[in-house]
């Protein structure tokens, strides 16, 4: 049986207009804790994708940094066309150049892709210079060609674990803000949190860049 407004007010002694505030308000409440929570897992799981594309930006440039070591090990040691050194130099400028503005993690899938774009490009490069160096027994036999080996051979497969761990962290951020209802909440801060854009290899660009010393 329901109670009357009388009954109501005797049994708690709150009014009803007293008690559809008290409800609202508390709704108020929840909805400000939910927005609140929300939002900084938001933003934790942005963070963690940004330190993520901050690692592949590291390797990217520790392979950029040992480039001209070993052009000028390669050019000390041998007598090398011209042209092979320009292609390394060009690539590397090219790769050098797709990676800056993109200092946050990248939600432009075009950006994303001429960066790889570049950065395979340094690698068939490199690829072809150690066709060259083939011929040069005396070169691969000092140590500091054999130390920048190491050194390029251990970027080269760091590169790939870091493109797939940024592509792991981007696919939990997206699927996160994705979800309903946290979309909503991602929706009320504008570009604050876009979707992020993952590495798309070919079939052939499955397994890390061989480089071939």
């Amino acid at each position: 049986m329901s109670l009357t407004s009388d009954q109501l007010r005797a049994t708690t002694g709150i009014r009803p207009t007293s008690w559809a505030k008290w409800v609202v308000a508390g709704a108020i409440v929840a909805g400000g804790l939910y927005t609140i929570g929300t939002y900084n897992g938001l933003v934790s799981s942005d963070q963690q994708v940004q330190s993520q594309w901050a690692q592949v930006q590291n390797v990217y440039q520790r392979r950029m940094d040992l480039v001209p070591n070993l052009v000028e090990t390669v050019k000390g040691a041998a007598n090398f066309e011209k042209s092979t050194y320009l292609a390394v130099a060009e690539a590397r400028s090219k790769a050098g150049q797709a990676l800056q503005g993109v200092n946050a993690s990248p939600t432009d899938s075009q950006k994303l892709s001429q960066i790889q774009q570049t950065q395979d490009g340094l690698s068939s490069a490199l690829s072809r210079l150690m066709v060259v160096v083939e011929r040069y027994p005396d070169l691969k036999a000092t140590e500091n060609f054999r130390d920048l080996q190491a050194q390029l051979e251990g970027t080269e497969n760091r590169i790939a674990v870091e493109r797939m761990r940024f592509n792991e962290t981007a696919q939990e951020f997206n699927a996160k803000r994705s979800s309903f209802p946290t979309n909503l909440v991602a929706n009320l801060f504008g570009s604050r949190f876009q979707l992020k854009a993952y590495f798309q290899a070919s079939p052939a660009a499955q397994t890390p860049p061989q480089v071939k010393f």
